[in-house]
């Protein structure tokens, strides 16, 4: 007997079926996808302020400023605890997670990847983690439009398509910036989106920015104001700037990578929250700045206040003295990426995006007062200019995604007079942490492992292919203890391919091949059936495909060196089967045409 929610389903297959194309339901289910995404960050975002204003803004301010000592351990053993016992699942933080989905799982996400993330994000930025609640919110409206794509069947290249309006719906949300959104969810993510994808992706992204307007108004998460308008003798210190942002771009990169190999030596969860706690603690109460994702850092430097975000420094400095701020300045934007790769390290879970926007605003607002205040020019440097374009510049170089940093500030500021500087700093910026990385720091674990779908459309479709589906087994073995007889009569009369795995009886490990045209001239010498081993036919095969480890890439790199026609696939030793080339390329082919006509 049918549930009612099975009849509503039913009904509403329907009227789907009866009124709507594929194309009206895709876009239908964007904006869908987009309004969720909405939700989510709404839920998100006001529950990490309801943590942060009962331990900030009341135990901190009231009781005890030595609380942010305790706070961060306190933090990371509750996210651990939800995610052992509530959860049960281990819960990624950030892009990485749908960036692996894309690759490795057809871009099906886990159910739990729809809510994971809402219930310790808050979690751990309310209780001091110095990550952003940007990279969860992502992942959340990513998982929602996985289990979307799930409930209606979508096949897998509007699976793909639903995940990057999910991620521009999310941005779009938290910033109000519908064109970043999407040109983050096309630069970021890499899929081959062509004109005609540009439309879900505008109605996903507005869905998300039209019900952040509902609930928050036109209050803005980084409220600007660009009161100084570009100025064409600023073009050297913008390019400098591009400079700085990129070297520290590289910086931010090898710091993040060192820190988290470092917690992952230890195997106990409980020793990661205790280091972890004790190290991010410390940094928090020297500079309490670094607590949580510090917009109200970014939005004090931009009205020209910074002494609002360190007079709490434990020094006791004066901040009448320039250089003092600066020097703190300094800190911060040095000490941010370790407070960052901490939290993670620990088993906090966030974004990375938030860091970069403190760090790239602290840069940008530290480099124009040292230069402000060694005074060589005549005027003085805007610098609220200089800490947007700073953040373009960080942006640009940590995440190789130039448009969206660009378009980012652009549509923040509510108007174009940073665009030029913007795209100054950008270009400079990328190239610098482009020769330090190749890949940026979201992609740079699968880009290594040639796992990465990109916007290189015979890349991305090798990435996309199952080796499983190209393995083929009907390939007649033979053993090394068998003799030209047995090859005869057990192989050759039984096959139908030239090729012949010759594997150990007992371990089914492969020792060689034997190739039917080296042995054609023996098949009707009769009196060499029983003195011609295997072993003396058998040859090494021109390479071996290690399945589990070999991607398609180099599968097919394998091809091309060898001049083969079929390699065979081999794991942890033992014999699978064999992939031809021929197979191989028309599996290539009928996804290149499937991927084609579904876009």
């Amino acid at each position: 007997m049918k549930t009612t929610a099975q009849r509503w389903y039913i009904k509403f297959l329907q009227w789907k079926t009866q009124y709507l194309t594929h194309r009206q339901f895709i876009l239908l289910l964007c904006g869908l996808v987009g309004v969720a995404t909405g939700f989510a960050a709404l839920a998100m975002r006001s529950l990490t302020h309801f943590i942060e204003e009962v331990l900030v803004g009341n135990i901190i301010r009231y009781i005890n400023y030595g609380f942010y000592v305790i706070f961060p351990a306190v933090g990371f053993l509750l996210v651990y605890w939800v995610k052992k016992y509530i959860i049960r699942k281990e819960v990624s933080h950030g892009i990485p997670s749908i960036l692996y989905a894309v690759a490795k799982q057809k871009g099906i996400m886990k159910r739990f990847q729809a809510y994971g993330s809402i219930l310790t994000a808050p979690i751990t930025i309310g209780f001091g983690g110095s990550v952003g609640l940007e990279g969860p919110m992502v992942v959340t409206g990513a998982g929602i439009s996985s289990q979307v794509a799930r409930l209606f069947h979508i096949n897998q290249s509007d699976r793909m398509l639903l995940l990057a309006c999910a991620c521009a719906a999310a941005l779009a949300a938290i910033f109000k910036v519908p064109l970043a959104g999407i040109l983050f969810a096309i630069e970021v993510f890499g899929l081959d989106l062509t004109l005609s994808s540009l439309l879900p992706l505008f109605v996903a992204s507005l869905s998300g920015v039209l019900t952040s307007y509902i609930f928050f108004g036109n209050a803005a998460l980084l409220p600007i104001y660009v009161g100084d308008s570009f100025l064409m003798h600023n073009i050297p210190f913008y390019l400098l700037l591009g400079v700085v942002g990129g070297f520290m771009s590289a910086y931010f990169t090898f710091v993040y990578e060192q820190v988290n190999r470092f917690f992952s030596k230890f195997s106990s969860a409980y020793l990661r929250i205790v280091i972890g706690g004790a190290i991010l603690g410390l940094l928090v109460f020297v500079m309490p700045p670094l607590y949580g994702e510090g917009h109200e850092v970014i939005n004090h430097l931009k009205a020209g206040h910074p002494e609002l975000s360190i007079s709490s420094n434990i020094f006791g400095w004066n901040l009448e003295n320039p250089w003092v701020v600066i020097l703190l300045l300094g800190g911060l934007v040095l000490f941010k990426v370790v407070a960052t790769s901490v939290t993670f390290g620990a088993g906090g879970v966030g974004g990375i995006f938030s860091p970069m926007l403190f760090m790239g605003g602290v840069m940008g607002n530290c480099f124009a007062r040292i230069i402000n205040q060694i005074d060589i020019l005549p005027y003085k440097l805007p610098l609220a200019n200089f800490t947007l374009i700073g953040m373009t510049a960080l942006m640009t170089g940590v995440l190789h995604a130039p448009l969206t940093a660009i378009f980012l500030i652009a549509e923040v500021t509510g108007g174009y007079s940073l665009f030029v500087p913007a795209m100054v700093t950008a270009v400079v910026s990328f190239s610098i942490a482009k020769y330090f990385n190749k890949y940026s720091i979201y992609t740079m674990e699968l880009g290594r492992k040639g796992e990465l779908v990109n916007q290189d459309k015979d890349q991305a479709i090798l990435t996309l292919m199952d080796m499983e589906s190209v393995i083929e087994t009907n390939f007649v073995p033979v053993y090394t203890d068998m003799t030209l007889k047995g090859v005869v009569y057990e192989a050759v009369r039984e096959s139908s391919r030239n090729i012949f795995p010759v594997l150990d009886r007992e371990k089914g490990s492969l020792e060689g091949v034997i190739l039917l045209d080296d042995i054609r001239h023996l098949i009707f010498e009769k009196e060499l059936y029983d003195k011609v081993s295997v072993l003396e036919m058998m040859q090494p095969p021109p390479a071996l495909i290690q399945m589990g480890q070999d991607t398609m890439n180099q599968v097919m790199d394998k091809f091309q060196n060898t001049a083969a026609w079929n390699l065979p696939v081999v794991k942890n030793g033992k014999y699978i089967g064999f992939i031809s080339k021929s197979k191989l390329l028309t599996v290539y082919r009928r996804k290149l045409i499937y991927f084609s006509n579904n876009k």
